[in-house]
Protein backbone atom coordinates (compact mmCIF):
# COMPACT_ATOMS: atom_id res chain seq x y z
CA UNK A 1 0.00 0.00 0.00
CA UNK A 2 1.36 3.47 -0.90
CA UNK A 3 1.68 5.57 2.29
CA UNK A 4 2.83 8.74 0.53
CA UNK A 5 1.37 10.97 -2.15
CA UNK A 6 2.18 14.11 -4.15
CA UNK A 7 -0.02 16.93 -2.80
CA UNK A 8 0.75 18.99 -5.93
CA UNK A 9 1.42 17.75 -9.50
CA UNK A 10 5.17 16.94 -9.86
CA UNK A 11 7.23 19.54 -11.68
CA UNK A 12 8.41 18.85 -15.21
CA UNK A 13 11.87 20.38 -14.64
CA UNK A 14 14.97 19.03 -12.91
CA UNK A 15 15.38 22.16 -10.77
CA UNK A 16 11.94 23.65 -9.96
CA UNK A 17 11.91 27.35 -9.09
CA UNK A 18 9.13 29.21 -7.26
CA UNK A 19 7.40 31.71 -9.56
CA UNK A 20 8.09 34.55 -7.13
CA UNK A 21 11.80 34.15 -7.84
CA UNK A 22 11.69 34.60 -11.62
CA UNK A 23 11.83 38.44 -11.69
CA UNK A 24 14.80 38.53 -9.32
CA UNK A 25 16.63 35.75 -11.18
CA UNK A 26 16.09 37.39 -14.58
CA UNK A 27 17.21 40.77 -13.22
CA UNK A 28 20.36 39.30 -11.66
CA UNK A 29 21.14 37.33 -14.83
CA UNK A 30 20.70 40.48 -16.94
CA UNK A 31 23.10 42.45 -14.75
CA UNK A 32 25.60 39.59 -14.96
CA UNK A 33 25.39 39.60 -18.75
CA UNK A 34 25.92 43.38 -18.87
CA UNK A 35 29.03 43.10 -16.67
CA UNK A 36 30.34 40.21 -18.79
CA UNK A 37 29.88 42.12 -22.07
CA UNK A 38 31.60 45.12 -20.51
CA UNK A 39 34.64 43.03 -19.50
CA UNK A 40 34.17 43.73 -15.78
CA UNK A 41 35.55 40.36 -14.63
CA UNK A 42 35.31 40.84 -10.87
CA UNK A 43 31.81 42.32 -11.04
CA UNK A 44 30.74 39.55 -13.43
CA UNK A 45 31.90 36.83 -11.03
CA UNK A 46 30.27 38.55 -8.06
CA UNK A 47 27.01 39.01 -9.95
CA UNK A 48 27.10 35.38 -11.08
CA UNK A 49 27.46 34.20 -7.48
CA UNK A 50 24.49 36.38 -6.45
CA UNK A 51 22.42 35.01 -9.34
CA UNK A 52 23.19 31.42 -8.32
CA UNK A 53 22.32 32.21 -4.70
CA UNK A 54 18.95 33.65 -5.72
CA UNK A 55 18.27 30.53 -7.82
CA UNK A 56 19.10 28.36 -4.82
CA UNK A 57 16.96 30.43 -2.46
CA UNK A 58 13.87 30.18 -4.66
CA UNK A 59 14.23 26.45 -5.34
CA UNK A 60 10.93 24.62 -4.99
CA UNK A 61 11.51 20.85 -4.90
CA UNK A 62 8.64 18.39 -5.16
CA UNK A 63 7.74 16.68 -1.91
CA UNK A 64 5.83 13.52 -1.06
CA UNK A 65 3.48 13.75 1.91
CA UNK A 66 2.60 10.94 4.36
CA UNK A 67 -1.02 9.80 4.17
CA UNK A 68 -1.26 8.80 7.85
CA UNK A 69 -4.62 9.85 9.33
CA UNK A 70 -4.26 12.86 11.63
CA UNK A 71 -0.64 13.56 10.71
CA UNK A 72 0.40 17.22 10.80
CA UNK A 73 3.32 17.90 8.49
CA UNK A 74 5.80 20.72 8.74
CA UNK A 75 4.79 23.87 6.82
CA UNK A 76 8.45 24.82 6.36
CA UNK A 77 12.00 23.57 6.04
CA UNK A 78 14.19 24.46 8.99
CA UNK A 79 14.96 23.85 12.64
CA UNK A 80 12.41 23.36 15.42
CA UNK A 81 12.88 26.10 18.04
CA UNK A 82 9.69 25.59 20.07
CA UNK A 83 7.70 22.40 20.68
CA UNK A 84 5.37 22.42 23.66
CA UNK A 85 2.18 23.58 25.30
CA UNK A 86 1.28 27.26 25.69
CA UNK A 87 -1.43 28.57 28.01
CA UNK A 88 -2.66 31.26 25.65
CA UNK A 89 -1.96 32.73 22.22
CA UNK A 90 -3.51 35.22 19.78
CA UNK A 91 -4.74 32.56 17.34
CA UNK A 92 -6.53 29.65 19.07
CA UNK A 93 -8.57 29.84 22.24
CA UNK A 94 -7.16 28.37 25.42
CA UNK A 95 -4.25 26.00 25.89
CA UNK A 96 -2.75 24.52 22.75
CA UNK A 97 0.35 22.87 21.33
CA UNK A 98 2.77 25.26 19.62
CA UNK A 99 5.53 24.19 17.24
CA UNK A 100 7.84 26.79 15.68
CA UNK A 101 10.24 26.28 12.75
CA UNK A 102 13.05 28.74 12.04
CA UNK A 103 14.18 29.05 8.40
CA UNK A 104 17.66 30.32 7.58
CA UNK A 105 18.47 31.86 4.19
CA UNK A 106 19.82 28.46 3.12
CA UNK A 107 16.52 26.60 3.61
CA UNK A 108 13.79 26.08 1.02
CA UNK A 109 11.28 28.86 1.75
CA UNK A 110 8.15 27.52 0.05
CA UNK A 111 5.44 26.95 2.67
CA UNK A 112 3.02 24.01 2.73
CA UNK A 113 -0.34 23.25 4.35
CA UNK A 114 0.13 21.22 7.58
CA UNK A 115 -3.21 19.34 7.47
CA UNK A 116 -6.07 18.97 5.01
CA UNK A 117 -9.23 20.95 5.64
CA UNK A 118 -10.97 24.23 4.86
CA UNK A 119 -9.46 27.69 5.20
CA UNK A 120 -11.74 29.43 7.69
CA UNK A 121 -9.84 32.70 7.88
CA UNK A 122 -6.67 34.59 7.01
CA UNK A 123 -5.43 37.38 9.27
CA UNK A 124 -2.54 39.67 8.35
CA UNK A 125 -0.73 41.81 10.93
CA UNK A 126 1.72 44.55 9.79
CA UNK A 127 4.13 44.40 12.71
CA UNK A 128 7.83 44.80 13.41
CA UNK A 129 10.90 42.93 12.13
CA UNK A 130 12.71 41.38 15.08
CA UNK A 131 14.95 38.37 14.47
CA UNK A 132 12.57 35.46 13.76
CA UNK A 133 14.20 33.15 16.34
CA UNK A 134 13.17 35.41 19.26
CA UNK A 135 10.09 34.51 21.32
CA UNK A 136 8.52 37.96 20.87
CA UNK A 137 8.59 37.54 17.07
CA UNK A 138 5.43 35.39 17.23
CA UNK A 139 3.24 38.26 18.40
CA UNK A 140 5.11 41.44 17.45
CA UNK A 141 6.58 40.75 14.00
CA UNK A 142 4.72 41.19 10.74
CA UNK A 143 2.83 37.94 10.24
CA UNK A 144 0.07 36.21 8.32
CA UNK A 145 -2.11 33.68 10.12
CA UNK A 146 -3.92 30.96 8.14
CA UNK A 147 -6.76 29.23 10.02
CA UNK A 148 -7.72 25.68 9.00
CA UNK A 149 -10.61 23.50 10.12
CA UNK A 150 -9.98 19.79 9.57
CA UNK A 151 -12.70 17.50 8.15
CA UNK A 152 -13.52 16.32 11.69
CA UNK A 153 -13.79 19.85 13.08
CA UNK A 154 -10.36 20.34 14.65
CA UNK A 155 -8.96 23.87 14.49
CA UNK A 156 -5.35 24.46 13.37
CA UNK A 157 -3.48 27.67 12.70
CA UNK A 158 -0.21 28.15 10.84
CA UNK A 159 1.46 31.57 11.00
CA UNK A 160 3.96 32.97 8.51
CA UNK A 161 6.25 35.33 10.39
CA UNK A 162 8.62 37.85 8.82
CA UNK A 163 12.13 38.12 10.24
CA UNK A 164 14.94 40.64 10.53
CA UNK A 165 15.73 40.43 6.80
CA UNK A 166 12.51 38.90 5.46
CA UNK A 167 10.13 41.66 4.38
CA UNK A 168 7.75 39.91 2.00
CA UNK A 169 5.13 37.31 2.96
CA UNK A 170 3.32 35.55 0.11
CA UNK A 171 0.08 33.64 0.66
CA UNK A 172 -1.78 31.96 -2.20
CA UNK A 173 -4.88 30.62 -0.44
CA UNK A 174 -8.15 32.33 0.44
CA UNK A 175 -10.91 31.90 2.97
CA UNK A 176 -13.22 29.05 1.91
CA UNK A 177 -10.54 27.13 -0.03
CA UNK A 178 -10.36 23.38 0.51
CA UNK A 179 -6.69 22.45 0.93
CA UNK A 180 -4.66 19.24 1.04
CA UNK A 181 -1.94 18.24 3.47
CA UNK A 182 1.45 19.22 2.05
CA UNK A 183 -0.02 21.53 -0.61
CA UNK A 184 2.04 24.64 -1.45
CA UNK A 185 0.38 27.80 -0.16
CA UNK A 186 3.01 30.54 -0.03
CA UNK A 187 6.52 31.57 0.97
CA UNK A 188 8.50 34.14 2.92
CA UNK A 189 11.50 35.77 1.27
CA UNK A 190 14.97 35.63 2.86
CA UNK A 191 14.92 34.03 6.29
CA UNK A 192 11.91 33.75 8.56
CA UNK A 193 9.76 31.49 10.74
CA UNK A 194 6.50 29.55 10.80
CA UNK A 195 4.45 28.70 13.88
CA UNK A 196 1.87 25.91 14.02
CA UNK A 197 -0.84 25.84 16.68
CA UNK A 198 -2.64 22.54 17.34
CA UNK A 199 -5.42 21.49 19.74
CA UNK A 200 -4.24 20.72 23.28
CA UNK A 201 -4.94 16.99 22.92
CA UNK A 202 -2.62 16.67 19.91
CA UNK A 203 0.54 14.57 20.00
CA UNK A 204 3.95 16.12 19.32
CA UNK A 205 6.48 14.09 17.31
CA UNK A 206 9.45 16.48 17.27
CA UNK A 207 11.87 18.04 19.72
CA UNK A 208 13.62 21.39 19.85
CA UNK A 209 16.67 21.25 17.59
CA UNK A 210 15.20 18.75 15.10
CA UNK A 211 15.57 19.51 11.39
CA UNK A 212 12.34 19.21 9.42
CA UNK A 213 11.21 19.44 5.81
CA UNK A 214 8.01 21.05 4.55
CA UNK A 215 5.29 18.62 3.52
CA UNK A 216 7.29 15.55 4.53
CA UNK A 217 8.27 15.69 8.22
CA UNK A 218 5.48 14.86 10.67
CA UNK A 219 5.39 17.44 13.48
CA UNK A 220 2.57 15.78 15.38
CA UNK A 221 -0.86 14.19 15.20
CA UNK A 222 -4.33 15.57 15.87
CA UNK A 223 -6.87 13.33 17.56
CA UNK A 224 -9.55 12.03 15.21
Amino acid sequence: MNNFSFPDPPSQTAFPIAKAGYPLIFAAAFVTAVFALSDFTVLTLLSLVITLFICSFFRDPDRVTPKTDGAVVSPADGRVIIAGMVDSNPFLEGECLKISIFMSVFNVHVNRIPHEGTITGIRYYPGKFFSANLDKASAENEHNAVFIETPNGKKICTVQIAGLIARRILCGVREGDNVSRGQRFGMICFGSRLDVYLPADSKVNVNVGDRVKAGTSVLGEVQL
